[in-house]
């Protein structure tokens, strides 16, 4: 496998430490990286930000550091409100943002625009979610075509989430440039077997974004009781990667066996044990390609 860094691990969002997208690039060369997965907002990658100039530049910065761009990370949520708030056109919104992600990524060389599907909306017929899904990735695809460039969905959001639901949603959708973006985060939390689910979407998945956690239990003291009620809901915290819950040996396991050898992705998308130095993020991303140095999963042509 190919593994990638991405570089929401250094935007800044949950408290850690930042770097501008060219410093983020360099940083993933000296770590081992053969190549990044780059958020499609700012303050990295936005379309409103990517002049001509500044492609032509990060291209330069890629091939200083001999790392490549494998993906462009679209943020999207293809959910649209009902009533007043459907007049704003947000899913058109979406399909513009990810065409022109899609004809940055193919200046850069990626192959691939990522994109999440929708959180429900209460009180809306699940099935009319599923369909404006459906009708919004189509059009995204054939866009994302005319530059070569495929869509891979992350069982992420609500719609289709269970990765016999995410399947139906790609026969649904039925273009040959919609892949998967394949996460073992997800399913652990909710339960699946690693190894089926990811045996199952292996065949469809172009690439894997893979972080570690643990489970936080947590508790509310009752007075009226001198005791606690357990809730119902663990907080979930990122760790060093082969230090979490999440039983990655079965989930790549699953994976080979399924066919898959694309794009592995790191990601650091939360708070994280140990803090957001970058110090510490540098150590959990090195520790991530040892992992996957330890278990065989990386080609030879990634080493270092």
């Amino acid at each position: 496998m190919n593994p990638c860094l991405f570089s929401v691990s250094y935007a800044g969002y949950w408290g850690q430490s930042a770097l501008s997208l060219a410093d983020f690039v360099r940083q993933a060369g000296k770590l081992g990286y053969s190549s990044v997965m780059i958020a499609g907002k700012r303050p990295h990658l936005s379309p409103l930000d990517a002049t001509p100039d500044r492609l032509k530049t990060l291209q330069e910065t890629l091939a200083e550091a001999r790392v490549r761009c494998s993906v462009i990370a679209a943020y999207t949520n293809l959910a649209q409100p009902v009533g007043a708030g459907g007049e704003v056109p947000l899913v058109e919104m979406q399909i513009a943002y990810v065409a022109a992600l899609a004809r940055m990524a193919a200046q850069l060389g990626a192959p691939v625009v990522r994109i999440f599907t929708a959180y429900e909306i209460d009180h809306v017929d699940p099935q009319l979610q599923w369909q404006r899904c459906v009708a919004a990735i189509r059009e995204m695809c054939d866009r994302a075509a005319e530059s070569g460039v495929s869509i891979a969905i992350q069982n992420h959001h609500d719609v289709a989430l269970h990765t016999s639901a995410l399947v139906e949603l790609l026969a649904d959708i039925d273009r040959p440039n919609c892949k998967l973006g394949f996460d073992a985060w997800s399913p652990a939390l909710r339960g699946e077997s690693l190894y089926e689910a990811a045996k199952l979407a292996a065949p469809h998945t172009i690439i894997t974004t893979n972080a570690d956690y643990i489970k936080v239990p947590r508790h509310r003291y009752r007075p009226d009781f001198v005791n606690y009620d357990r809730q119902p809901v663990d907080w979930v915290r990122a760790v060093p990667f082969g230090t979490g819950f999440i039983d990655y040996p079965a989930f790549f396991r699953g994976l080979r066996d399924g066919g898959f050898n694309g794009t592995a992705v790191f990601e650091m998308c939360s708070p994280l044990r140990g803090g957001g130095s970058l110090e510490n993020l540098d150590a959990c991303a090195t520790t991530y390609l040892q992992w996957m140095r330890a278990q065989g999963l990386l080609d030879p042509a990634s080493a270092p």
